[in-house]
């Protein structure tokens, strides 16, 4: 713990995912899987891993500015920072001139989530345990010591965080033991990509069912007569007793969402996930009020600012699904106050993954989630998207449709040097074979 932060470094790490419609949805055509890749380098040799994600364009932009934050983080030890995690937080989202950037969301927000995303796999390779484990066996005031709680105690004091964790103590090891054993289940959205052809959903939706999936989400928005008949191909292909959630990533006003989702209701889908601006609180609240008596809740969060704005939902009944990302807000330590607000408010966590290397950082959190604070399992699921694993050190395991808790120290952040390399933008080998995408 007493390794000393000499550098941080970072790299435009981008993927050319766009080339075979990989993440197309109505309102992001053509995404690029990219990431400002930060490595934390001490004077011991132990080296933390962690990253933002973004979609290609403007990553420069968030190097940028992680390079601005890392300026707070040089000369500091992890035993300075984790002795103060609450007080380190606020330093790197507080900072009196780079809080106007923000202040706690967009570009600022996304490279202090890839800075302290670095500290938590540093903190957890010094302890030896994956970053999930590091979260579950911690003292439950050690725990909510990590969690900025201004702005937010009208929803959730600290108390009450430290008195909910307390509680779940009780069964603790044999939901740990369950995960080990059965993981923690998924859902898949590799099957159903805007910009897919009917016959790749098909295969892919046939392939997915004989490995074991029962939960699939397919992207709607751009057309309506196209997403009845997509929705009509998917929903015959897995039949009336596997689970539908749709996807609209943004695409509609509130009235058109409400009249555009009760179109497709009779396919059943369990949510509509992003339905209009993920920023607009009440007209989520319209369209929750709206689509309940069709059974049908609203899911959103995976471009959720911060806390504040996710208490705020919270508070105005405007989602049933909570949708956490590892990269969007700051951190493990802001979600985990969105975490213990969820659970106050019982609304059921099943966070956003995907991307290039989602998967690896939210599994952690939703593991804790359900052993150190929900307990339960009741509508909830993680999503899965099977792209790009391959180029991290550890990437997730799936089985039978579950994540299986990872073995490995640290927060799964580490890529592969090789991959690195090759795609770093502009002058890794992928770019200088693509042109025409630079």
């Amino acid at each position: 713990m007493l390794h000393k932060i000499t550098g941080v470094t970072v790299r435009d790490v981008r993927f050319p995912t766009s080339l075979e419609q990989h993440g197309s949805d109505a309102m992001h055509t053509d995404p690029d899987y990219s990431t400002a890749y930060v490595v934390i380098h001490t004077d011991r040799g132990l080296k933390g891993f962690g990253f933002t994600f973004t979609l290609g364009k403007g990553t420069q932009i968030v190097v940028c500015a992680v390079e601005a934050v890392a300026a707070l983080v040089v000369g500091k030890s992890l035993q300075e920072i984790v002795s103060d995690f609450r007080g380190f937080y606020r330093l790197l989202t507080s900072d009196g001139q780079m809080r106007w950037l923000g202040p706690e969301k967009g570009v600022i927000q996304l490279a202090v989530a890839a800075v302290l995303n670095a500290v938590w796999d540093l903190w957890a390779r010094a302890e030896g345990k994956p970053l999930w484990k590091l979260l579950v066996d911690m003292d439950p005031r050690q725990l909510v010591s990590c969690i900025d709680f201004r702005y937010i105690t009208d929803a959730l004091t600290e108390e009450e965080a430290v008195d909910i964790i307390a509680k779940a103590q009780e069964g603790k090891r044999q939901r740990e033991d369950r995960m080990l054993k059965e993981g923690y289940p998924a859902y898949t959205t590799s099957c159903a990509w805007l910009g897919y052809p009917d016959e790749l959903l098909r295969q892919l939706c046939a392939d997915a069912l004989k490995s074991g999936w029962t939960r699939f989400k397919v992207k709607v928005g751009a057309d309506l007569e196209d997403d009845v008949r997509r929705c009509r191909l998917i929903r015959e292909m897995i039949g009336p007793e596997n689970t539908l959630m749709i996807d609209a990533n943004q695409r509609w006003g509130v009235a058109e969402a409400i009249s555009w989702v009760s179109r497709l209701a009779e396919f059943k889908p369990l949510w509509i996930e992003e339905p209009t601006s993920p920023d607009d609180i009440l007209g989520h609240a319209a369209i929750s009020k709206a689509l309940a008596p069709l059974g049908i809740g609203v899911a959103t969060g995976e471009q959720c600012h911060n806390r504040v704005m996710f208490k705020q939902f919270l508070q105005a009944s405007a989602l049933q699904f909570v949708q956490i990302d590892g990269c969007r807000v700051g951190s493990v330590n802001e979600n985990l106050a969105v975490l213990l607000m969820a659970h106050k408010f019982r609304v059921p966590v099943c966070p956003h993954a995907g991307g290039i290397g989602l998967c690896e950082l939210v599994q952690h959190l939703i593991l804790f989630d359900y052993i150190s604070v929900s307990g339960s399992l009741s509508n909830r699921m993680c999503e899965y998207v099977d792209h790009l694993h391959e180029h991290f050190t550890s990437p997730v395991v799936i089985r039978d449709a579950h994540y299986m808790p990872p073995k490995d120290p640290g927060f799964s952040c580490e890529m592969l040097e090789s991959s690195v390399q090759r795609h770093q933008y502009p002058e890794g080998e992928v770019w200088k074979l693509n042109p025409d995408l630079l």
